[in-house]
C-alpha cells in the first residue's frame, strides 16, 4: 500500500510540474503570430497522432479498420453529429469483421 501512495504522489507532482511550467516561463502575453498559431494547432496535431494509430489497430483487421475510418471520414465531411459518426463507424467496422468471418 505504501508503494501505491508513493506512485500517486510522484504522478501528482509530475502532472503539476507539467501544467505549472508554462505559467512560470510565459508570464506575458505571447505576441509572436508564429508561436500563437503553433500553440493553437498543437492540440489538434497531438489528438490526431494519438487517434489514427488506434483506429487501425482497434479491430485487429486492417480491412475493417479502413472501412470504419472511411465511413467516419465521409460522415464527418457531411457534418453529421459526433455520436452518429462514431456509431456508424463502429457498426461498419463490426459488419466488416462479421463478413470477413
Amino acid at each position: 500500500m505504501d508503494s501505491l501512495l508513493g506512485y500517486i504522489c510522484v504522478m501528482a507532482v509530475t502532472t503539476y510540474l507539467i501544467r505549472c511550467t508554462p505559467l512560470l516561463f510565459f508570464r506575458k502575453r505571447i505576441k509572436n503570430r508564429y508561436v500563437q498559431s503553433f500553440l493553437y494547432y498543437v492540440p489538434y496535431a497531438v489528438l490526431g497522432s494519438m487517434t489514427f494509430p488506434a483506429i487501425f489497430t482497434a479491430t485487429g483487421s486492417i480491412a475493417s479498420s479502413c472501412v470504419g475510418c472511411g465511413v467516419a471520414v465521409v460522415l464527418a465531411y457531411r457534418e453529421k453529429s459526433l455520436l452518429t459518426v462514431a456509431l456508424a463507424a463502429s457498426i461498419a467496422a463490426y459488419l466488416m469483421i462479421v463478413i470477413l468471418g
